[in-house]
């Protein structure tokens, strides 16, 4: 079983930065066994998947948020981060951590699809205003 909670959302203004993290109940265990990934879902929106990392550090990204977005992980303090920058109205959903089975998919974000998450943190809200 693998707790995932994030923290870090808020309101922000277009072109700023937003910083999230994901604490993990066992991220060290975690990130060995599981994909780590951002995904996000905005009202009315289907969730999509955002950025990952992969164990041997290697990052992957939707291509609406390449460039802008960062995403890290410290395994000794089991966290996982989000760094949003030059933020976008289009940006504003509720943000998700999420851990994906690495023995089952590619780790991914371009082909990693919601079905495959086995954990979900309860989202933490990310607001650009223009």
């Amino acid at each position: 079983q693998v707790q995932l909670e994030e923290s870090g959302g808020g309101s922000v203004q277009a072109g700023g930065s937003l910083s999230l993290s994901c604490a993990a109940s066992t991220l060290r265990n975690t990130a060995s066994t599981y994909c780590m990934a951002w995904f996000r879902q905005a009202p009315g929106k289907a969730r999509e998947g955002v950025a990952a990392i992969d164990i041997d550090g290697t990052t992957t990204f939707a291509e609406s948020v390449k460039g802008r977005f960062t995403i890290s992980q410290d395994n000794t303090k089991n966290l996982l981060y989000l760094q949003i920058d030059n933020a976008k109205s289009e940006d504003t959903a509720m943000y998700y951590c999420a851990a994906a089975a690495r023995g089952l998919i590619w780790c991914n974000i371009t082909t990693l699809l919601p079905l495959y998450v086995n954990y979900w943190g309860q989202g933490t809200q990310v607001t650009v205003s223009s």
